[in-house]
């Protein structure tokens, strides 16, 4: 996935230490009810849609700008899903980060779903009773609190 330049600034006097960074997810429906997933250029793998935000950047803006810089996907931000610290990540280069999410409900309002970076192999809809098999948990959990009307979720422990 593209590093954003201020974490590049970052790893320039921090090296592969470990950096703890907020990360946002969108989960984004149709009229239809389905949901938008990027194949990763990555790792090749199905996925919800996500990045960083930069310096100062609102997570809801942050969602509608990944949505479109990946998917060509016009959305709006409907609501906080999730907050929640993920996991530390070491990468193949061996810089360490763990992030703190937060998902957003978003819904699509114009654009086609096209590739529209090198972040992603394909782009698609999909019915949520029908995702791919190789979506990991973290993102069907997303998808599965999106399609909720309760309220956030976030760790209690």
């Amino acid at each position: 996935m593209a590093t954003p330049d201020f974490i590049k600034n970052l790893r320039a006097d921090a090296g592969h230490q470990l950096l703890w960074l907020p990360g946002v997810t969108a989960i984004v429906f149709d009229d239809e009810g389905r949901v938008l997933l990027g194949r990763r250029s990555d790792n090749g793998k199905w996925s919800v849609i996500g990045g960083i935000p930069e310096p100062g950047e609102q997570p809801a803006a942050c969602a509608v700008r990944e949505v479109y810089e990946e998917t060509a996907v016009h959305c709006v931000a409907e609501r906080v899903v999730l907050v929640e610290a993920l996991d530390q990540v070491t990468y193949g280069n061996g810089d360490v980060c763990q992030f703190m999410d937060i998902t957003i409900r978003c819904r699509a309002v114009g654009g086609e779903a096209r590739v529209n970076d090198d972040e992603s192999l394909d782009v698609g809809w999909f019915p949520t009773e029908a995702l791919p098999s190789e979506l990991h948990e973290t993102g069907l959990f997303r998808i599965k609190q999106a399609m909720a009307d309760g309220p956030t979720w976030f760790d209690r422990g």
